[in-house]
């Protein structure tokens, strides 16, 4: 049965084990996604060790918190990589992490993204499983400037790479949509929620929040506190930051997500079943995040398993067509990257009603 273990732990454990290092924050404005992230990737190692494991040896999750400052983060990641203490790396985190991991580790092991990024940062032995803003915010932009005519449109994003990105490519989709930009912030962590009087100034019909964790839950609970009543577009809001922020009954609250815990789909059930049958009812509820690290670990099996090695460049040379079943579904890498239908899921209380999937 696969566990997480301490970084220090690690060095005693089984030389025939696999190690892979998982990065997800358990500290920080992330903090939130840690404990359903853990479960998935727990969950994703314990149905690999009962097949069989990575490449015929066991395979074991090594924890890195990944909420802490980025170059903290990647440090210790290049350190446990240069000690073989992990010989691979999986992760859901922040973008600026993800940058400072990819250069510390250098390509010398792999590494399987899971969350929404901004696209590019292509490098040898790196994974993208999330979506790229074109994907992710095109059609939450065109359904809410065609069903609730938000032309005018207002950016507020946390302050580092991937918000900065993703308001690069909602400008001209903006555009392509007959809306336009009439403002946008980018903000530091715990800064948010003192824009709000700058965002109400400026009467816009919706808002891209590009804003994470507890940013996005504080500034969503205090704008409909405030009784506001623009549409709110998130790139980043799931299950468990619609919880926090205490559910939603405006109407007006969209997340646009490539997993809802509540996809009507084969698949989706079958994961949560298994989900809940391991941790319990009580566990922390599903969401994308979460789910990310679940296909991050079974796709670096997958990879290994089709190049029957752990070796980056024969990772690269198959990577390609390489395909995992989570439940989104059938994934299959292009490119380094994966393709897959994007949900829009409105706020409905402490749930998200699916407004339709798109391609």
């Amino acid at each position: 049965m696969a566990a997480t273990v301490d970084p220090l732990e690690a060095r005693l454990l089984p030389s025939g084990s696999i190690r892979i290092g998982l990065v997800v924050p358990v500290s920080g404005v992330l903090g939130l996604m840690g404990p359903c992230a853990i479960n998935c990737a727990v969950l994703a190692a314990e149905e690999l060790n009962a097949a069989g494991g990575m490449l015929g040896r066991p395979v074991e999750l090594v924890l890195v918190d990944g909420g802490r400052p980025a170059r903290q983060v990647a440090a210790e990641v290049s350190e446990l990589v240069r000690t073989g203490t992990v010989q691979a790396v999986a992760g859901a985190h922040a973008s600026d992490v993800r940058v400072e991991v990819v250069a510390a580790i250098a390509g010398r092991v792999p590494f399987v993204y899971g969350p929404p990024y901004e696209g590019g940062g292509h490098a040898p032995g790196v994974y993208f499983l999330g979506e790229t803003p074109d994907r992710q915010l095109a059609p939450g932009i065109e359904w809410l400037v065609g069903a609730r005519r938000a032309r005018r449109w207002f950016l507020l994003g946390n302050d580092y790479i991937w918000p900065r990105l993703a308001h690069a490519s909602a400008r001209p989709l903006l555009r392509a949509s007959g809306a336009t930009v009439v403002g946008e912030s980018l903000v530091p962590y715990g800064d948010a929620v003192r824009r709000l009087d700058r965002v109400a100034a400026a009467r816009p019909d919706a808002i891209l929040l590009t804003l994470i964790g507890s940013d996005l839950v504080d500034f969503n609970r205090a704008y409909a506190a405030g009784g506001l009543g623009a549409a709110r577009l998130c790139g980043a809001l799931e299950e468990h930051g619609l919880l926090g922020i205490g559910g939603d009954a405006t109407g007006g609250l969209y997340a646009s997500m490539g997993y809802f815990r509540d996809l009507p789909t084969e698949a989706s059930l079958g994961f949560a079943q298994r989900y809940a049958a391991r941790f319990g009812p009580d566990a922390p509820m599903l969401n994308a995040h979460g789910q990310g690290c679940y296909e991050a670990v079974a796709m670096l099996a997958a990879l290994c398993a089709r190049a029957g090695s752990l070796a980056v460049p024969a990772l690269d040379a198959v990577a390609d067509g390489t395909t995992i079943t989570s439940a989104r579904g059938t994934l299959t890498l292009l490119g380094r990257q994966v393709r897959h239908p994007v949900h829009l899921g409105r706020a409905d209380g402490l749930d998200f009603f699916l407004e339709k999937p798109f391609q």
